[in-house]
């Protein structure tokens, strides 16, 4: 079997596609998560506390300088960090959210009902089908 065979059979079955179907919806919710949190949810918290930009907020190690072109800014970026934690907690809601409604679809799914116990006449037509087998 050749690689692109076996590669070929690799790429066709159902699970790698689910998967990559996965990550491109993922990436596309990432994307509009980060959305959410940078132009909605931010907002009014920062200004709720102030007119604070969460994303501009940093400690300084090292300045910019200015006389020179190239950006030698040192910074601990915490305002991007808190950014990015409250995407997170979204992300993890949603899918929270997003399993707990599976697992509950699963539950309200009825089991696979047991064969229905042979009515009596059933019972007694196997009885005599056993004993003329063991008579035979």
């Amino acid at each position: 079997m050749s690689i692109f065979s076996e590669f070929r059979e690799f790429i066709a079955r159902g699970n790698v596609i689910d998967l990559a179907v996965g990550v491109i919806i993922g990436a596309s919710f990432g994307k509009i998560v980060d959305s959410l949190v940078n132009q909605v949810v931010m907002p009014p918290i920062g200004l709720a506390l102030g007119g604070i930009d969460f994303s501009k907020l940093q400690f300084v190690l090292k300045p910019d300088d200015p006389a020179t072109a190239a950006s030698e800014l040192v910074a601990i970026q915490y305002g991007a960090f808190i950014n990015t934690l409250i995407q997170f907690l979204i992300v993890a809601w949603v899918i929270f959210i997003l399993v707990k409604g599976v697992n509950s679809l699963r539950r309200a799914q009825p089991a696979e009902a047991a064969p229905a116990a042979p009515t009596p006449s059933e019972a007694l037509l196997t009885e005599i089908r056993d004993l003329l087998k063991t008579k035979a």
